[in-house]
């Protein structure tokens, strides 16, 4: 019985012929049918996981050893998180199980937003007397900014990170963490058309509204890096702009940019007030902690597997980042919140922030940067964990494996 770290000897080459057989075959093992006389192209794998040809060489010395270096099979200890060599189209021998734990946890929390139930929210919206001005301006606030940032964060995945990924479990889960962006993207659409919101205005915040313009301007720049066709990791400087990207897209947008609104609309639902939407946020809370959490394992992998690429300057540049966010995000609940409403203001998340970002960076290890700062939102921590039955809604929510299965007590 053959096992991973086994070599397999090569079989006789077959004759050359049209077909996909053939063609996995070359892929494969493009060294395994070349006869020792004739010149033949070699192949490289980009970041991408694609095939291109390198320079072509002679084939001159010991091309039984070559075909079996070409045939050998993937061993979980070769595989890198960046720059890997091995076949990304084997998801295993798995070596990142973490990442596959990660992907499963993430399927079985599948929900679609036609789901939930708007009725209330609707007649709500529309009642004169049903919300305030200022709870109103929140919810248009939240929606003019996430409806955008969901789609910016599922082209990062799907341009961006996932052709830079050489590990085909966290690939995995990049592929289920963009589908899920698209539901959210969905469940905002959800919103704005369910309760007649001038949808122009909506989807065109995120240039109209400076809050919410400001804080994507900061997001973009790292986006487009890792989209740029023509970058590839490989060198330190490479590999650290992947890195902070990484960084800025898990720590920083889904990690702390949600938090605000999140807070207010789940805030809403507390005092029973738009319970559809804030149901749907609950379930987007839940799948971006997942995010932000599989994110930080991937940007703490990275760190392991290339530790020369965490230096002082590049650590000082990531603080300045933190800063950077926090003040941005601070500056979005400024303007969401003018005024206090729903037992909130706008100062009481200048501590949320700070208390986020010092989280964010230990996690990736960095120190503190706001030392004894505390958790003005406790009930937000249990918003995240849908495994605890608790009082929601004057309800009881019970865990969910979809969300048609979400059953109110």
């Amino acid at each position: 019985m053959l096992t991973w770290d086994d070599e397999v000897t090569p079989t006789p080459s077959k004759p050359v012929s049209s077909g996909l057989a053939t063609n996995r075959e070359a892929m494969h093992s493009p060294l395994a049918t070349a006869p020792a006389s004739v010149p033949q192209p070699a192949l490289r794998t980009l970041d991408d996981g694609a095939i291109a040809p390198a320079a072509v060489t002679p084939i001159v010395t010991k091309p039984a050893a070559a075909a079996q270096t070409a045939a050998r099979r993937v061993t979980a200890a070769d595989k890198r998180i960046i720059n890997g060599q091995t076949d990304v189209n084997q998801l295993v021998p798995f070596k990142y199980k973490w990442a596959w734990e990660k992907y499963l946890s993430t399927c079985a929390n599948h929900w679609m937003p036609q789901e939930i139930n708007m009725n209330r929210d609707i007649a709500l919206w529309k009642d004169p007397n049903g919300l305030s001005e200022d709870e109103r301006r929140i919810i248009k606030r939240n929606l003019g900014f996430f409806v955008t940032a969901d789609s910016l964060a599922a082209n990062n995945i799907v341009l961006g990170t996932y052709r830079h990924i050489t590990a085909p479990e966290c690939r995995q889960f990049l592929l289920r963490q963009a589908f899920e962006e698209a539901i959210h993207t969905h469940a905002y659409q959800y919103i704005v058309e369910s309760l007649g919101l001038d949808e122009s205005e909506i989807f065109n915040a995120y240039h109209e509204v400076a809050s919410i313009r400001d804080k994507d301007e900061f997001l973009i720049p790292f986006i487009d890096a890792i989209m740029d066709p023509n970058f590839h990791t490989g060198t330190p400087e490479t590999d650290q702009t992947l890195l902070k990207s990484l960084i800025v897209f898990a720590c920083l947008m889904e990690g702390l940019f949600f938090y605000v609104g999140f807070t207010q609309i789940l805030a809403m639902g507390r005092q029973n007030k738009m319970t559809g939407a804030a149901e749907q946020y609950q379930y987007i809370l839940r799948d971006e902690s997942m995010h932000c959490n599989f994110g930080i394992d991937l940007i703490n992998q990275i760190k392991l597997e290339n530790p020369h690429l965490w230096t002082a300057d590049f650590k000082a540049e990531i603080k300045a980042l933190f800063l950077k966010a926090v003040e941005l995000e601070y500056r979005y609940a400024e303007d969401t919140m003018p005024r206090g409403v729903l037992g909130l203001n706008a100062s009481m998340f200048k501590g949320y922030l700070r208390y986020i970002a010092n989280r964010r960076a230990t996690q990736i290890g960095l120190e503190a940067l706001f030392p004894n700062e505390e958790n003005p939102f406790p009930w937000m921590s249990e918003m995240i964990d849908l495994k605890k039955e608790r009082n929601f809604f004057e309800t009881r929510v019970i865990e969910y494996q979809t969300g048609g299965a979400l059953s109110w007590d």
